[in-house]
């Protein structure tokens, strides 16, 4: 195992073709504050750029929380100028997550609240701890979610469902959570990091360049009407057609053999 340049606030650890980042301030339950975005602009641009890392887990430390949101002290102080520049920075950190290029899964541990929760909506999948708690409670402050929630949650889990936890910033627990979508599977705190482990290892079998083209014609394409959808995907099929992975993945097919990606 191998960790990148040591950060204040985010550690990251690579093993095989797997990295685990983790938001590491547990005294404040891994509160969002400006330092956090920074490492993890610079922990996800470093990511994409590293050809050895095909997976990302993205969890919080200690057992209480994933990220129990911004840190609201800094918060009081916010005009409209400051307010928007702060919501537009952690937008584009988002959405730089959510564009690394490789399947980013978020393993929530607890808490997962407000930016803690946009965070999480900006992953390619959420597995919860059983002791997750989840919401969106910025209304309770006089805001409104400023990192992307109130456009990814009801892209997730339907306009009704994301409108009654964005008008009542009520917090669910992990068994709601899943009945609406808004994460993948829940398991118990001592399996969280060995599922998220055990998906990774399902998506480390896949072709690489095939793995990143189902995330850009997801991405892309859902953000498209139907049928500009449908030619960036026939596009990004045929691109891989030519790839060699793609002759040693249906070779290995008819052989019955595991396939040796070669990422080309």
């Amino acid at each position: 195992m191998t960790q990148t340049d040591p950060f204040d606030t985010v550690t990251c650890d690579i093993e095989g073709g797997l990295a685990l980042v983790t938001l590491n301030r547990p005294q404040v339950l891994n509160a969002l504050n400006s330092q956090v975005f920074t490492d993890l602009k610079e922990i996800f641009s470093q990511l994409a750029d590293d050809a050895r890392v095909r997976v990302i887990l993205l969890t919080g430390s200690g057992e209480k929380a994933f990220a129990a949101g911004a840190d609201i002290s800094k918060l009081t102080g916010l005009d409209r100028v400051s307010g928007q520049a702060l919501s537009h920075r952690g937008q584009t950190i988002f959405r730089q997550i959510e564009t690394c290029g490789k399947p980013v899964i978020a393993l929530l541990n607890g808490f997962a609240l407000g930016g803690g929760c946009e965070l999480a909506l900006a992953c390619s999948l959420r597995i919860a701890s059983s002791t997750a708690q989840i919401g969106l409670p910025e209304v309770r402050l006089g805001l409104v979610p400023g990192y992307g929630g109130t456009q990814r949650l009801p892209r997730l889990i339907g306009p009704s469902a994301a409108l009654k936890l964005l008008l009542t910033g009520e917090r669910i627990d992990a068994a709601e959570a899943l009945r609406l979508g808004l994460v993948d599977e829940v398991v118990s705190p001592e399996q969280l990091l060995a599922r998220g482990r055990q998906i990774a290892e399902l998506i480390l079998k896949a072709a690489p360049l095939a793995v990143a083209g189902c995330l850009e014609a997801f991405y892309e394409g859902t953000h498209r009407d139907l049928d500009s959808a449908l030619r960036l995907e026939s596009h990004i099929f045929g691109r891989l057609c030519e790839t060699e992975d793609a002759k040693e993945g249906t070779r290995a097919f008819l052989e019955k053999r595991p396939p040796r990606w070669m990422n080309r």
